[in-house]
């Protein structure tokens, strides 16, 4: 929808007073969208639409009309604005009345001065057309009396056209009150009226010039006629007899004074000659004055003297003025063409461009040096950039000669501390790709602002007139760059389109085609580009893409820029996570296994320090500037790879499984801390302990640093990390849990059966036998173990060493065929004896317990009484161990 028009808005008018009919130039706003819009206008109330000429938008010329008021605003009507208003005023002057003794050229009808002095009802003097004030000010009346004023001036009068006129008296009796600055403004009214009267001769003769030439024609007109009458009517007339007696005096006078005139005539010739070159010496010095100005640069003035001599003498036919005006012409010719060579010398400025356009257009140059220039400078930023690439390239191939001289052009990227990795060859050569994209990038941004200002002058006629008046000169140029728009939308594109292929060929080369690697690739160097450097990159092409966006170039045009952001973040971000892979993998050989109060080593803390950079190095190619796509939202394809949120998800389940794996696997881990040297059994509890830790805390710290940094899907990514996490602790646990819990359950038959110990056939129990105690002895150990590397371990390790124990004694029992009265009593205090001592660890649904359940009689649950105490008192040191307030988790 269109957005309604302002109401027009009169702003100036020149002049701002004058008489009736005088032509006036109106200036506003919205003064209508052309003559057809204009319905109404009037002036001090008078309407002058009749006379009006709508010119533009912005002004009006029309005649003021014989309006009634003497000052009034001017008002504009329109069709689209309606009724408008004036914020200035026109003062319409009514002529002077002539009077009756004045002087005058034309004829005054005096029938009103008559009536005035005839007509008695009237009583009008004709002595009242003289001026009532005279001194031009305010009549400020006295209150002295007449009689008073007599006494003092006697045989005086205050009137001014009396022969015994007293100024003082005058004064007194009109100006009393006014003051001395008001007397002198009197003053000065009487000088200029005295210098008017002086000058009033001089003005009856100029304005009453055109009746004396009305009259010299009457009386030539009368004697032609009375002549006429006179030869016809009678013969011999005077007038024909003293012609005829002039004609045979000049004869005699010629004949007498020939050689006299002839010698006179011959200096009147050279004076006149002379007079030519003086009268005409502008004409003839205007050659040598053309050299002299164009050598000191002064191509104003060469301009403006030839203008003038063109409207002098370019239609001349006098032979020596054309021979002199051609020698113009020719330094015209010369100027011309050197005025054009240096438009299209670069580098230029645009000031510079445009004045020399501007100096062409005045000299009426052939063809149209604006678009010349435009044509020149889109070559010229081409090769620029063609240039730097070919530069660039060879810097590459010679880079090791070449090292020292590049310094200076780098000093521009040391504020960024990631960037400074070394002077190795390999760092040297990524730095000349940022050093190449950004001054690709500053040619681009340096140049287009110019060419396409350049351009736009080219379109709105500013270039030939900074005011926008409509002439044909502007005119000429808006209609030529209508033709041309479609060619400078291609210039445009082709610049581009050059910038991208560019830094494509040089980052990016595999999405170029083959047949323009030639042109656009070339860099034998193979170093890949870190994420740092990549990031950089990014920036510059930013700060780029930014800078075209502000000189208002169609989107479409800037569109290949968008695409090429997009593979730059996709590929940065690929390369710093496969980086961060690497990263992550050697975080083993940085092991030192030693542990901190919390249980665990400072590698989960080195992994979560080595994603929170990842982050930061993909904080700026995760950020989203506007007019961009959030490519981990949506799949975009990109050297035929898919990547989106689930990329991220694999890449840190991989993170999580790298770690894991080289957590596992302890013969990886070869940087011992000195005087510390963990078994592998050590090992895999203090990769337990860094598992619950990456579980518990450090997935959760980098879901947190996920969402900061705008990734989406972290709870899938926490999630399937968790799980992955989960899986590797199981199996390091089952190892451990395999590690400890085999050697004390494979002890349990040897120890039950030593000295050939038969249940059916044993003596009268007298207290545990030695293999259960080894047994809890080794349970304990695993619990210092245990405890040592982290105390949350505890219950876990030792109710999966207790269950494994226990379920390998009820297998021992039951393989029993037979128990004999103090065999089974033997089997029971052994039985009890561990429970009581692991019950802590024991599940109350677990068979061992229902297996301690042996039938004995009320003799025998006396002594297993007595033999339990005895049992739970010698070893009440090492059970404790085993008791709930020892193995409470340390709050963290």
């Amino acid at each position: 929808m269109s957005r309604a028009r302002q109401p027009p808005l009169v702003t100036g008018i020149s002049p701002k007073e004058g008489a009736a009919w005088t032509k006036v130039t109106i200036r506003g706003e919205n003064l209508g969208t052309g003559p057809a819009d204009l319905v109404g206008l009037s002036i001090c109330g008078h309407n002058c639409l009749l006379t009006a000429e709508w010119m533009s938008a912005s002004k009006i010329v029309c005649r003021v009309g014989p309006a009634k008021d003497d000052k009034g605003e001017i008002i504009v009507n329109t069709k689209s604005g309606g009724l408008g208003t004036s914020t200035v005023s026109f003062k319409l002057i009514r002529p002077e009345r002539i009077g009756i003794l004045d002087q005058s050229a034309v004829w005054v009808d005096e029938m009103n001065y008559y009536d005035m002095r005839t007509d008695r009802n009237k009583g009008i003097s004709p002595l009242s057309l003289r001026p009532s004030n005279p001194l031009g000010i305010d009549i400020d009346k006295g209150k002295l009396p007449q009689k008073d004023i007599e006494l003092t001036f006697p045989g005086m009068s205050g009137d001014f056209t009396s022969e015994n006129f007293s100024a003082t008296w005058y004064l007194i009796e009109n100006h009393m009150g006014s003051s001395f600055e008001q007397l002198k403004m009197a003053a000065n009214n009487l000088k200029k009226q005295a210098t008017k009267k002086n000058e009033g001769s001089l003005a009856y003769v100029k304005g009453g010039l055109s009746t004396f030439f009305e009259a010299q024609d009457a009386l030539a007109a009368i004697h032609q006629r009375l002549e006429f009458d006179g030869t016809e009517r009678v013969e011999g007339s005077m007038t024909q007899r003293l012609e005829n007696i002039l004609n045979r005096a000049s004869d005699t006078a010629d004949t007498l004074f020939q050689e006299v005139l002839g010698r006179k005539d011959k200096a009147d010739s050279t004076r006149n000659a002379l007079n030519v070159l003086q009268r005409f010496k502008f004409l003839f010095n205007l050659p040598l004055n053309i050299e002299r100005n164009i050598q000191k640069g002064d191509y104003d003035v060469v301009i403006n003297d030839y203008e003038k001599a063109k409207s002098l003498f370019g239609n001349t036919e006098v032979p020596v003025f054309k021979k002199v005006y051609a020698e113009v012409e020719m330094r015209i010719g010369a100027l011309r063409s050197l005025l054009l060579e240096k438009l299209l010398q670069t580098p230029s400025t645009l000031h510079d461009q445009k004045r020399y356009i501007r100096y062409l257009s005045d000299l009426h140059a052939p063809g149209d040096p604006a678009w010349q220039c435009i044509y020149a400078q889109h070559k010229w930023i081409l090769q620029l950039m063609q240039s730097c690439r070919d530069e660039f390239i060879m810097g590459v191939g010679a880079l090791d000669q070449e090292r020292d001289a590049r310094g200076s052009a780098l000093g521009r990227l040391g504020h960024s501390a990631s960037l400074k990795r070394g002077g190795s060859p390999e760092d040297d050569a990524t730095q000349q790709w940022v050093q190449f994209v950004e001054k690709l990038s500053d040619v681009v941004i340096g140049q287009l602002p110019n060419f396409w200002k350049l351009w736009i002058s080219y379109v709105n006629g500013s270039l030939f007139s900074e005011t926008g008046e409509k002439s044909g000169q502007v005119e000429k140029s808006k209609k030529n760059a209508r033709q041309r728009q479609n060619d400078f939308k291609k210039m445009i594109e082709e610049m581009i389109n050059r910038l991208v292929k560019l830094v494509r060929g040089a980052l990016l080369p595999t999405t170029l085609p083959q047949g323009e690697l030639s042109s656009y690739g070339g860099w034998e160097n193979k170093t890949e580009l870190t994420g740092a450097w990549l990031t950089q990159i990014i920036h510059i092409v930013r700060a780029c893409h930014e800078a075209l966006s502000t000189l208002e170039i169609p989107n479409d045009l800037l569109q290949v820029i968008q695409d090429l952001l997009l593979e730059l973040r996709v590929h940065c971000l690929m390369v710093t996570l496969l980086h961060t892979t690497d990263d992550v993998k050697g975080l083993a050989e940085k092991e030192n296994w030693v542990v901190d109060n919390e249980g665990i080593t400072s590698l989960p803390s080195q992994f979560e320090q080595c994603m929170i950079q990842m982050l930061q190095s993909l904080k700026e190619p995760l950020e989203i500037k506007p007019g961009e796509i959030n490519y981990l939202d949506n799949l975009l394809m990109s050297d035929c790879s898919v990547f989106d949120s689930d990329y991220i998800l694999c890449v840190c389940v991989s993170l999580c499984s790298n770690i894991s794996v080289d957590l596992s696997s302890p013969d990886r881990f070869t940087a011992a801390h000195e005087g510390f040297s963990p078994t592998s059994e050590q090992r895999l509890l203090i990769i337990l302990s860094n598992c619950q830790y990456l579980e518990r805390r450090t997935l959760l710290n980098l879901a947190n640093h996920f969402e900061k940094h705008g990734l989406t899907g972290t709870e899938k990514i926490t999630r399937v990390s968790v799980d992955a996490v989960r899986e590797l602790d199981r199996k390091l646990f089952e190892a451990y849990i395999e590690r400890r819990a085999d050697p004390i359950c494979g002890s349990l038959e040897p120890g039950i059966y030593a000295g050939y110990f038969d249940w059916r056939d044993c003596r009268t129990p007298t207290g545990v036998r030695n293999y259960l105690k080894e047994a809890l002895v080794n349970i304990i150990t695993v619990h210092a173990e245990v405890f040592t590397v982290s105390k949350d371990l505890v219950p876990r390790v030792l109710s999966k060493i207790v269950e494994s124990v226990a379920e390998e004694m009820c297998r021992l029992m039951q393989c029993v065929s037979s128990f004999s009265k103090n065999g089974s009593l033997q089997a029971r205090l052994e039985l009890c004896a561990l429970r009581d001592a692991i019950s802590t660890f024991l599940n109350s649904d677990s068979r061992y317990v229902q297996h301690t359940h042996i039938d004995t009689d009320g003799n025998a649950c006396t002594l297993l009484e007595e033999l339990l105490n005895k049992f739970k008192s010698s070893m009440q040191l090492q059970l404790t161990c085993f008791q709930p307030c020892c193995i409470q988790p340390v709050k963290r």
